[in-house]
Formats: structure tokens, C-alpha cells, sequence
């Protein structure tokens, strides 16, 4: 309905106040009904029927004393909600902004430590994780954005694995894994000895960082210690180890040890480090789905090969997946690997062309399938590549490593191949 009628009510005839008192009445019935309902305001009554109800209103009551009272009404609804508001404000310049102002300030100052200073944080007693991250980035020994990778660090160590309640003297410029193990091994932990081992190593090479990082365990001494049949026991996942070798098995990462560490206490550490990272990966799942998909059977060891040749394949994590599903693709037509990494790990490091002519279990350019053993010792993200490779028809690719630049091309044909070579103008890892 319009705001004004369309038909308006012709003007009253005087002596006709029942009339009127009527019409008073149908108009306070009518405005009753429109808030009622929400449909019909009240400014609908026509402008000459509204003059002549107020007339009467007035003869009744007083008009002069109604109006007043009614504005009166009005205003103090209003007043009151000014004084809430004005509270409300004062309560947040007093108790909240404050606050916020100090955390932004001492967000800042966190920033101020530099790397080698050495800080001193306390863990109280029943503090939860996040309560320990917190104190860690108030200290400034990390920041907010690094909450996951803290809680990743914390989970690797096991469902078991506590944080300890004391004080630490820690160093700014650490990485979270290295804040997590000293606060897992406790205020009183003394470590004599760091030992850090990269991704893609072999047996032999981790041998060779062990006695630089603990110059009381020697090359031999290590290697003399990594046989499968050592360990076996302890470690039931290496009964499928071929050639008693722990290839594979010795999981890169950082680790600290106390002074009377010896190569078996190293071992048990890695392997232990190994149980711990593999134990969510749901193997038995995957190996269905590659013969589903390729009509490969691989074992839980086979898989561990597939991701030792992709890890030392593979410069960054993006071409993973992709070089899995080249070498899960020529498995499934029958067709050599072809990797030169293989022949790598007999070699001990570049591989040349009459390299590749030469007869090795481990060259799959002359050999089909997988190699006896793994090739070194993969990462997760190369375990994770080789249960689940890319959905592709890939048979072929070709890296590029320009300085800092990285670029990988992969091929359906050998055609292709050759002319994402020919493109290049920069030496790169050809298979």
C-alpha cells in the first residue's frame, strides 16, 4: 500500500462526534493491527480523517499536555543508550586497548634477538604445547608463523614423547627441531656430540659424517656395526633387508648424544627415528593401489627402494611424485628404469657412459625392475612419492639445474624428450 491513499475520506459534517469517536477507535484498532502484523503503517489513514480524530482526542484529553508527554517518553530511551555506549567505551580504553597495544609492542620486540645469543627460557611445570610455543616466541626463539612445524617436530618423536618442565639456555637462530629435542630431553640433558645427516646418503657416507660429528666412533667402526642382522630383533621391518645392508633404514635428521655414545647407540637412534616416521604411512593400501594401477607387486621394502631412487633423482619436492609415476610407468611396460643414480651408488659419484655399460645389479639400464637394495636413505616426502605417484603417462624427463634456478621437464615420448633437451641450453639429468 502506498503512503498516501489512493481515495481520500470526505470531510466530516459537524455534530457527528459519535462518528468521529468511531473512527478514533477504528484508528487506534488499526494501529494496533499494523505493529501487530508489520504490514500497514499507521500513516495511512487519510490526512483529513487523522485531523479530525486528533480534534476529538483534544476535547477529551487536552492535546496540549498529550504531546509533550509523548516526547518526554522518547528521550529517555535514547539517553540511556548514550551512557551505555560512552561505559562501553571507557571499559575498552581502560582494559582492552592497552593490552593489545603491549602485545603488538612485544611482538616487536621478540624480533631484536640475533642468531648465536644465547636465551634462557623457563618451562613451568604442566605447560601445554601451546603454552611452551608461546614462551618460545615471546623469548624470540621462533615465531607465530612457525606453530606447525613446532607441532610437527613434537609429534615426530612419538605419541610418548613429553616436553620437560625447567630452565634451558638455548641458542636464537636454532631450528625447531633442534628447540623440541633439547625440551624433550630435559633441562639436565649434556650433549657432547651433534650429528647431522642429510637426506640421499648411503650407509657408507652416513659412516663418514658419524666420525666427523663423534671422532671417538671411526668409518670402520660404524660400518662394521650397520648389518641388518644386528638389529633384526629389535626392528622387525628389517627382515626384508637384502645383503644384511641397512641401506634405506638410517633416517636423515639432526641428533644429538651425550659422551659415551658408540656406533650401536647411533644406529638405534636412526632406526628408531625411522619406525617413528614410517609407522602413519598405511603401506599395505598403497601397494594395492600400484597394482591396481601399474600391475606391480611391491613390498613395504620395495617401496623403500623406489623412494631411495627417486630421492637422489629429484632436486626439489615438486618433481617427486612426477619422477614416481615415470618409473612406476616403464615398470608396467616392461621397460628398463634407466636411472643413472643407480649406477651412482656403485660408482660413489658421477656416472659416465662406459659406467653405464658396465654389468651391476644396481644398473638398470641393463637390468629391469628395482635394485637389490635401496640406494641411500630417502626422505618422507620420497617415501610418500613412491606409495602415491603422479596420475601420468610420463615415460621420460629431463632436469635443469641453472644456479639457483631449477627446471624439470617430463616427457609421454622419446620425441619429446629429446626436444625439451634440445630446448635447453643448460647441462641437466637426463632419463
Amino acid at each position: 500500500m502506498s503512503a498516501t491513499p489512493r481515495h481520500e475520506s470526505p470531510a466530516p459534517r459537524r455534530g457527528q462526534n459519535a462518528t468521529d469517536r468511531r473512527s478514533a477507535g477504528k484508528e487506534r484498532r488499526s494501529r494496533s493491527n499494523a505493529r501487530a502484523v508489520g504490514t500497514v503503517p499507521a500513516t495511512h489513514l487519510s490526512s483529513r480523517t487523522a485531523q479530525v480524530t486528533q480534534r476529538n482526542r483534544a476535547k477529551r484529553t487536552g492535546a496540549h499536555s498529550a504531546e509533550p508527554q509523548r516526547r518526554s517518553r522518547g528521550v529517555v530511551p535514547y539517553i540511556f543508550v548514550m551512557i551505555l555506549a560512552v561505559a562501553v567505551v571507557g571499559f575498552l580504553a581502560v582494559n582492552v586497548l592497552p593490552r593489545v597495544l603491549g602485545t603488538l609492542q612485544h611482538s616487536d620486540s621478540t624480533a631484536s634477538v640475533e642468531d648465536g645469543t644465547q636465551v634462557t627460557v623457563t618451562i613451568e611445570k604442566g605447560s601445554s604445547g601451546q603454552g611452551i610455543f608461546k614462551t618460545l616466541v615471546e623469548s624470540g626463539l621462533l615465531d607465530n608463523s612457525q606453530s606447525t612445524e613446532f607441532l610437527n617436530a613434537v609429534k615426530s618423536h612419538g605419541d610418548n614423547a613429553q616436553m620437560q618442565a625447567g630452565t634451558y639456555t638455548l641458542v636464537a637462530g636454532s631450528t625447531v627441531d633442534e628447540i623440541v629435542d633439547a625440551l624433550i630431553a630435559g633441562p639436565d640433558a649434556n650433549y657432547a656430540y651433534k650429528l647431522t645427516v642429510p637426506e640421499g646418503l648411503t650407509v657408507a657416507k652416513t659412516a663418514e659424517a658419524v666420525t666427523a660429528a663423534i671422532p671417538t666412533i671411526t668409518t670402520d667402526d660404524f660400518t662394521a656395526h650397520a648389518k641388518a642382522s644386528n638389529y633384526v630383533n629389535d626392528y622387525p621391518f628389517l627382515a626384508e633387508a637384502a645383503d644384511d645392508s641397512l641401506e634405506g633404514f638410517l633416517y636423515p635428521k639432526t641428533y644429538t648424544f651425550s659422551n659415551d655414545v658408540t656406533a650401536d647407540t647411533v644406529i638405534r637412534a636412526m632406526l628408531d627415528q625411522y619406525q617413528i616416521e614410517v609407522a602413519s604411512l598405511d603401506f599395505a593400501s598403497a601397494e594395492t593401489t600400484l597394482n591396481q594401477r601399474y600391475g606391480v607387486t611391491v613390498s613395504d621394502y620395495d617401496i623403500l627402494k623406489m623412494a631411495s631412487i627417486i630421492e637422489r633423482e629429484a632436486l626439489t619436492d615438486d618433481q617427486r611424485a612426477n619422477i614416481s609415476s615415470v618409473f612406476y610407468n616403464r615398470l608396467r611396460i616392461d621397460m628398463p628404469l634407466q636411472s643413472d643414480a643407480t649406477m651412482g651408488y656403485v660408482t660413489g659419484g658421477a656416472v659416465t657412459d662406459e659406467d653405464l655399460k658396465q654389468e651391476s645389479p644396481y644398473n638398470t639400464y641393463l637390468n629391469k625392475g628395482l635394485t637389490p637394495t635401496p640406494i641411500c636413505s630417502p626422505s618422507l616426502a620420497s617415501i610418500q612419492a613412491a606409495m602415491n605417484p603422479a596420475d601420468t603417462n610420463y615415460l621420460y624427463f629431463y632436469i635443469v639445474q641453472d644456479g639457483d634456478n631449477t627446471v624439470s621437464s617430463f616427457s609421454e615420448t622419446y620425441d619429446e624428450h629429446l626436444a625439451s633437451i634440445a630446448a635447453s641450453s643448460v647441462g641437466g639429468q637426463s632419463e
